[in-house]
């Protein structure tokens, strides 16, 4: 399975960002074997809107079936769940031990966006 986790760095020891629309990059990981692609995503930590649902198209387009993030807006959860993607809100310390979080049962999938948009 592919897990998209928001991250400071470029690394699996990289802390989790708690943005998801603002997050500096996004680390789309295999839950087997923990190899990862860096999705670079500070173009949208300045945008002045769209943030959001620009990551989430970006998530979409790398084949994530999960996002692991600390906080997840209106607009991109909305964007991320007609893309048939789920949320774990959240989601801290970093992106591996988030995604252990995440395959031991310990992060739950939301039903609504945790935060109001643009924060």
């Amino acid at each position: 399975m592919k897990i998209a986790v928001t991250s400071q760095g470029k690394e699996l020891d990289s802390p989790v960002d708690q943005r998801f629309g603002r997050a500096a990059y996004i680390l789309i990981v295999d839950s087997e074997t923990l190899n990862f692609e860096v999705l670079d995503n500070r173009e949208n930590v300045n945008s002045l809107k769209g943030a959001g649902i620009q990551a989430a198209a970006n998530v979409h387009n790398k084949g994530a079936e999960v996002l692991l993030t600390g906080f997840c807006g209106p607009n991109a959860f909305r964007t991320l769940k007609a893309a048939g993607i789920k949320v774990a809100n959240d989601a801290s310390g970093t992106v591996r031990q988030a995604v252990q979080s995440f395959l031991d049962g310990k992060l739950t999938l939301a039903d609504k966006a945790n935060v109001e948009g643009h924060w």
